[in-house]
């Protein structure tokens, strides 16, 4: 069964203005589109064909760059428009923050090294909070479509936050201020379905 683009579950404009209507549209229907048209092409008549896009990535063969690329974009943008919401922002609760708390000593010193991985990506790619068996966080940044689902890759563990640093996610309205854009993702994490994520994945 082909892999579908999936819908958002809000409208383009529900992110304003953070992220404003026009780059979210162009980011879903246009980007995500068309890594998940050409990871279909990608698999069609392989052994992958019918596998969950876990399984893919898991068991990636790193040099196929075709899968690497359409796949990672598929994975990578499914859980970016989960995480983000109108309703976002603000702190996480419960268990999760008590993790974060742990593992980086406070919620402050987490986004400062969640933003610092954003911003310090040479070129595209995105930032990552991954969680490891056992419960133990980790911040880390990967290039271009790479997630740390994929052997080799300089993170580990399930990503259960991405934050895109492509130019398309914010250069209509940020330009060149990548800072600015990561400041502004901050007002729209979905601390909720990151709970969540944690909860299932540790």
């Amino acid at each position: 069964m082909a892999f579908e683009l999936p819908q958002l579950p809000y409208a383009y404009d529900a992110l304003e203005p953070h992220i404003d209507a026009r780059t979210m549209e162009i980011h879903h229907s246009k980007h995500h589109n068309a890594y998940t048209t050409n990871l279909n092409a990608a698999i069609a008549g392989t052994d992958l064909e019918g596998l969950t896009i876990e399984n893919i990535l898991i068991n990636l063969d790193m040099k196929n760059a075709a899968v690497r690329n359409n796949g990672g974009g598929f994975y990578n943008h499914n859980l970016f428009w989960r995480v983000m919401s109108p309703n976002g922002g603000g702190l996480p609760t419960g268990e999760l923050l008590e993790a974060i708390e742990r593992d980086f000593k406070s919620f402050d010193e987490f986004k400062a090294q969640f933003a610092k991985a954003g911003a310090t990506r040479f070129g595209s790619g995105w930032a990552w909070l991954c969680v490891h068996k056992g419960g133990k966080l980790e911040v880390c940044s990967t290039a271009n479509q790479d997630n740390p689902l994929m052997p080799d890759t300089a993170c580990g563990g399930f990503p259960i936050l991405g934050m895109d640093v492509w130019e398309h996610a914010y250069y209509l309205n940020y330009q060149n201020r990548r800072p600015d854009y990561i400041e502004a993702f901050f007002n729209v994490i979905n601390w909720t379905e990151v709970a969540r994520l944690y909860a299932t994945e540790k």
